[in-house]
């Protein structure tokens, strides 16, 4: 694992992926994101800690690999290296990849945080019968299906009889509540603090945190001190936040990290996230992560991804046509990151041959070329242009603002403007003219392209680094080939 100096930390993770089928492209978008701002505090000097990884202690998981016929190991192994490739294909710059079955890394973590939670008489065995959602890994009551089923993955619920052991999660009603009320934890956007505190303010019953060993076959982490008995997924998954970074085994590593700054998750397991993962916490008397950020979902034609609908989008097959950067600007810029973003090659295309196409790629075009044919390079640290300078500090401005209230399709809006500024100064200024101020023109127009390298490194870092080159050494090279549909 990374080693950092003593600067201010910022720890960041998305959720963990389960791997009972190949990746698809939500998690790529939640990826995506994460990468972005992991990318952004690194820029600004912050020891960025970014964690990812796959869940894979699931009864999905056993079924699926009963249902393909391979053996358990085979298929976890598979899969999760499935969703590392990911990871590399999409360019992101995780700090460590954690697999729940990591039983070095991982199970020291979950044992402790069960421990302390024991000791304080949080944990007790029981009889339950209940309506369980293999999809969710989670017990539902009736209240939460809709017309009888899980509304997320629309099916009913099987009734199950079993003794298991239960977390008294009814005990941290109040507090949660005032911890959701007065930002403790800070839930992102508005309306999903409104909707998890209407959850909450709705009676919280104790909550299952265990399965009985037969049913997770060959899978799973043991009950301290009761073989018998598995822990229940949620409990199991949520820990590897503080696993992955020493607790339960490297004390003084997890000190420098925890709290997470951002847990960065979908919408449909907020619950999990804003509820079951703080009262744990409360529990085993730890700090609280600072803030939950809430994404969309990616529909297709404005219906949800599935296989019977045929409109699933495979994020290899998508980065492997149009290169990694392209997709990243997509779902970074297409709209706001805490609504549903809707995918269609011509909205894709649309916007590639608009944006990245027309306005960026065609001014670093016209700026190399200039450059090139006239021998003018970048000399300067500082320009003397007032206007130019006024730009450029006023969109560094606003794409801070817009980071910091983690809207990334505005930050870009404002880096877009910067582009259209410079492409209309090279209208205005004509700087092909052999005038006495040619090459004043022209290292004005190649400032400004630094500029806007830098500001592109958090959400598009290859073609950040291209734009980079050209500067440096005047040769250009076609950033974006325009798709012809």
């Amino acid at each position: 694992m990374k080693k950092f100096k003593n600067r201010k930390k910022f720890y960041l993770t998305t959720s963990i992926a389960y791997v009972n089928s190949v990746p698809h492209i939500g998690f790529a978008l939640e990826l995506i994101q994460a990468d972005t701002l992991a990318r952004y505090y690194r820029q600004k000097g912050f020891n960025v800690f970014f964690l990812t990884g796959t869940d894979e202690n699931a009864q999905k998981n056993v079924l699926a690999a009963e249902k393909e016929g391979v053996s358990l190991k085979e298929f976890l192994a598979r899969n999760a290296s499935r969703f590392k490739d990911l990871t590399k294909v999409l360019k992101i710059s995780n700090d460590y990849f954690i697999r729940t079955t990591n039983q070095k890394i991982h199970w020291p973590g979950v044992k402790k945080i069960w421990q302390e939670c024991q000791k304080r008489g949080d944990i007790y065995k029981k009889k339950y019968q209940g309506l369980y959602c293999v999809g969710c890994e989670a017990f539902l009551t009736k209240k939460d299906l809709v017309d009888g089923k899980c509304p997320y993955h629309q099916k009913e619920p099987e009734e199950i009889v079993e003794e298991n052991y239960f977390f008294r999660l009814s005990k941290y009603q109040k507090d949660l509540i005032k911890i959701i009320k007065e930002d403790k934890i800070q839930i992102i956007p508005k309306e999903r603090k409104n909707e998890i505190l209407n959850f909450i303010e709705s009676n919280l019953e104790d909550l299952s945190i265990s399965r009985p060993g037969e049913r997770l076959k060959g899978i799973g982490i043991p009950v301290p001190g009761d073989k018998s008995q598995k822990i229940y997924v949620w409990f199991d998954a949520l820990s590897n936040y503080i696993s992955a970074i020493g607790y339960g085994r490297d004390e003084k590593n997890f000190r420098k990290f925890w709290p997470a700054d951002i847990h960065l998750i979908g919408k449909d397991i907020l619950k999990f996230h804003a509820v079951y993962w703080p009262a744990f916490l409360l529990s085993a008397r730890l700090p609280l992560p600072k803030r939950i950020i809430v994404h969309g979902f990616i529909t297709v034609r404005g219906e949800k991804m599935s296989k019977s609908l045929g409109n699933v989008i495979d994020p290899f097959e998508l980065v492997e046509k149009y290169n990694v950067d392209p997709v990243r600007y997509y779902f970074l810029r297409e709209t706001s990151p805490f609504e549903d973003i809707d995918f269609t090659f011509e909205k894709f295309q649309n916007r590639y041959n608009s944006d990245l196409v027309k306005d960026l790629g065609n001014l670093v075009n016209r700026v190399i070329t200039l450059a090139s044919n006239n021998k003018v390079r970048l000399t300067k640290k500082e320009i003397k242009n007032k206007e130019i300078k006024t730009n450029i500090r006023e969109t560094q401005k606003e794409v801070e603002i817009s980071m910091n209230s983690f809207k990334f399709n505005e930050a870009l809006i404002s880096i877009w403007k910067l582009v259209y500024f410079a492409n209309n100064y090279i209208d205005k200024e004509k700087p092909w003219q052999k005038t006495k101020d040619q090459k004043e023109k022209i290292e004005n127009l190649l400032f400004i392209l630094k500029e806007i390298s830098k500001l592109l490194i958090p959400f598009l870092p290859e073609t950040s680094k291209k734009i980079e080159n050209q500067v440096k050494n005047l040769k250009k090279e076609i950033l974006f080939p325009k798709i012809e549909s």
